[in-house]
């Protein structure tokens, strides 16, 4: 047995996975059987053979982790043990594999394994033997044992997350190679317990059969409507709420979520009014509420609605032109997320207009979500053809097109480079106001930034954009307005650090949609409209800004603007080392600038006007940094 065992676990690593079906984000630090001797564990291969952790004897250490496959925070650490495996193969560790609660036999899991290219079997842990023997709690922790099986750490991989589903915008501390380390050097670990953070590792759901709410009659509805969307296999969401046993898995995830309102992702807390709002009602917050508080019943599956049906072709019908990344795009499993520019040329030999853009991912699983342009530059393909003679395979990405944060990579010249809006999760397209559109000069290309998540495995995406032409000879352009905030800098430890902008509107003009754009220092923003001796309106306000989810947001009723309203803007800056996203560390003088390292301030609006040209507006001048530096406050 230990000589069979021995070339069993040759990969060195011996990973403990245990599910995870709930995020967790516990306050305390668990220290339970550390510098204790963890007892013997029997579990079976995938074969039937049992497989005994106390086998391993003779190893200098033994890393247990416990993973999920169903917990996207567990998954994003799928390269990082890999590597981590393949770096102490040779110094005597070992490391064993164990899932404790997703569905799925012993085959399946060894299946799920190679997708995620683990180099260490994988077992199925049977009652939850492992997850209690080690006290564990929480997917992915991982727990260091010297070569007498005593516990010597406990705790993260490292300090990439800071929250659930929540990443630090860098790594400072690896806690697992730290200890590893130490115990191989026999040194006592110098933090022997780190709090990790996860997905609960749910041992048993009490469930109730019937009452007064159940999830057949009453939530599902909900869930159908708000969430499946893109929580539903091969949707962009991290898991699938599709059945009963899923919602239950997440039931206490659900509750907080609706409850803080961070989920359907709806970041607007003030505003006009805009179509296709996520939101729940407060009716059907208390009713999720009261399901997981009561013991999440079940009910009778015959009081289920029908399954809803998803739209898998164009959604506004056949476009007139669907332009298709010409190669599949290989995105590597770990990293920094990738902005990719794909520049796809349209061969239109007359200029056309625009009514309607619709963007279908090729793999949702990865597509955050793109943004649209037309270039008549010719820049576009000047660095693609740049980063093709390069051979650009950062990451392990590799493919079409090229790589640019935040943008385009060159500034946008005015009539030869325009947007086309942009996708995300949940978005329906629109189709413009009648009788005007985008104007897409002949000859020129589409370029589709498309922002890929990274989900612990390397995957592939072509993704297509559709563009609808108008079909009258009489349609006029679709204009816009852009506000810019005004900063040349913002200093180094500075939390609440305040820009404003502002304009006033010289003609008559009518507001459509409005996109606040910042990086990853923005913290709120606030743009408001002020009519000549009339009251401010608020168009719209964010209060918890995140620059990986960036919206053009329309008005449910369009907003007539008189000559003389102004538009400003207000945004709140973090550029302090509380701040988990800031790139740097410690926190830098950050400039105005293209890169998202880089920061900036702007509000597109799109907008028609009678009169021919742009609209006509006048921006304020340079404005001294006011001295209140406290946050903007949330919009009433």
């Amino acid at each position: 047995m230990p000589r069979l065992l021995s070339r069993l676990f040759l990969p060195v690593v011996v990973v403990l996975i245990g599910v995870g079906v709930s995020v967790r984000a516990g306050s305390e630090v668990a220290v339970d059987k550390l510098n204790k001797k963890i007892d013997n564990i029997t579990l079976h291969d995938p074969s039937g053979t049992p497989r005994s952790l106390y086998d391993l004897e003779g190893k200098k250490a033994i890393v247990v982790v416990f993973l999920s496959f169903e917990c996207p925070v567990s998954t994003s650490y799928s390269s990082v043990l890999a590597e981590l495996a393949k770096t102490y193969r040779d110094k005597q560790v070992a490391f064993v594999a164990v899932d404790s609660s997703d569905d799925g036999d012993a085959a399946h899991l060894a299946q799920q394994a190679a997708e995620f290219k683990l180099p260490f079997p994988v077992f199925k842990d049977e009652d939850f033997r492992a997850a209690d023997a080690f006290k564990a709690d929480t997917a992915p922790s991982v727990f260091v044992l010297d070569h007498n099986f005593v516990l010597r750490y406990r705790g993260r991989i490292d300090d990439g997350y800071y929250a659930r589903l929540k990443k630090n915008g860098r790594i400072t501390r690896h806690d697992l190679k730290q200890a590893l380390d130490e115990v191989l050097q026999g040194k006592a670990v110098s933090e022997p317990a780190t709090k990790a953070i996860g997905c609960a590792i749910v041992r048993e759901r009490k469930t109730r059969t019937d009452g007064r709410i159940t999830f057949y009659r009453d939530v599902l509805p909900i869930v159908q409507k708000n969430c499946q969307e893109c929580h539903r296999p091969g949707a962009v969401g991290p898991f699938a709420l599709m059945t009963y046993k899923q919602a239950v898995n997440w039931a206490d995830d659900i509750k907080e979520y609706v409850q803080e309102r961070k989920m359907p992702p709806w970041k607007p807390v003030a505003g006009p009014g805009f179509l296709d709002e996520r939101k729940l009602s407060a009716k059907e917050i208390e009713t999720l509420t009261a399901w997981v508080d009561e013991g999440m019943p079940e009910g009778d599956p015959k009081d289920a609605p029908p399954p809803r049906q998803f739209v898998t072709g164009w959604q506004l019908g056949q476009p007139d032109l669907v332009l298709t990344v010409p190669e599949e795009m290989t995105v590597g499993a770990s990293g920094p997320d990738l902005f990719r520019c794909f520049v796809l040329p349209t061969n239109l030999s007359e200029d056309k207009f625009v009514t309607a853009v619709e963007v279908r991912p090729g793999n949702s699983r990865i597509v955050h979500h793109t943004l649209n342009y037309f270039d008549a530059s010719g820049k576009g393909r000047e660095l693609e053809k740049k980063a093709r003679e390069q051979k650009e395979t950062k990451q392990g990405d590799v493919g079409p097109g090229y790589s640019a944060a935040m943008g385009l990579g060159f500034l946008p010249t005015p009539g030869k480079v325009g947007g086309l809006g942009g996708w995300a999760p949940g978005n329906l397209p629109h189709r413009l106001p009648e009788g005007y559109g985008y104007f897409l000069p002949k000859g020129s290309d589409i370029i589709l930034q498309t922002h890929y998540h990274r989900n612990g495995r390397v995957e592939k995406d072509r993704t297509s954009i559709g563009l609808y032409f108008a079909k009258s000879g009489q349609t006029k352009r679709w204009k816009s307005i852009v506000l810019p905030g005004r900063f040349l800098f913002i200093p180094p430890g500075h939390d609440h650090y305040r820009v404003h902008g502002g304009l006033e509107v010289l003609q008559e003009c009518r507001l459509y949609s409005v996109m606040p754009h910042m990086h990853m220092l923005g913290r709120a923003i606030k743009v408001t409209l002020t009519p000549p001796g009339g009251p401010t309106q608020t168009l719209v306000a964010i209060n918890d800004w995140e620059y990986n989810w960036q919206e053009t947001y329309f008005f449910k009723e369009p907003i007539d603007v008189k000559p003389g309203t102004r538009l400003e803007v207000e945004a709140v800056y973090d550029n302090s080392d509380k701040n988990p996203n800031n790139p740097f560390n410690p926190p830098r003088l950050v400039k105005f600038g293209e890169q998202t390292t880089d920061e900036m301030c702007y509000v597109f609006f799109g907008a028609t006007s009678e009169t021919p040209g742009g609209i006509k507006v006048r921006r304020d001048g340079p404005r001294e940094k006011p001295k209140d530096t406290k946050p903007a406050q949330p919009a009433k």
